[in-house]
């Protein structure tokens, strides 16, 4: 076993759990034309692909305030049509559940 792997596994064997998230007063807050804020970890906004899948901006910590504004303005109108195109290939309307990755606060 290396250092690595010690590391990431308990005594036990088990993986180590990922740490809580932060308490809302540390989430970074980003509002957007005004009215809509929007809170993140570190990690930053979910992006939806062309193909489904999800994934984060890689330096999303590193970005200044205003470009993490620009690109969230306009990660959340691409996500909405590609979720609306994901949906239609899937068939939904059928009384199925949505396709959303909106917030539940």
């Amino acid at each position: 076993m290396s250092a690595a792997d010690e590391i990431t596994t308990t005594q036990a064997g088990a993986p180590l759990a990922l740490p809580p998230p932060p308490p809302d007063e540390e989430a970074e807050k980003i509002t957007i034309n005004g009215n809509q804020t929007f809170k993140f970890d570190s990690l930053g906004p979910v992006v939806v692909n062309k193909d489904g899948t999800l994934s984060r901006i890689a330096n999303w910590d590193k970005m200044a305030p205003i470009e993490k504004e620009r690109t969230l303005r306009i990660l959340v109108a691409r996500n909405q049509i590609r979720l609306a195109d994901q949906e239609k290939q899937q068939g939904s309307g059928d009384g199925q559940e949505k396709l959303s990755i909106s917030q539940s606060s």
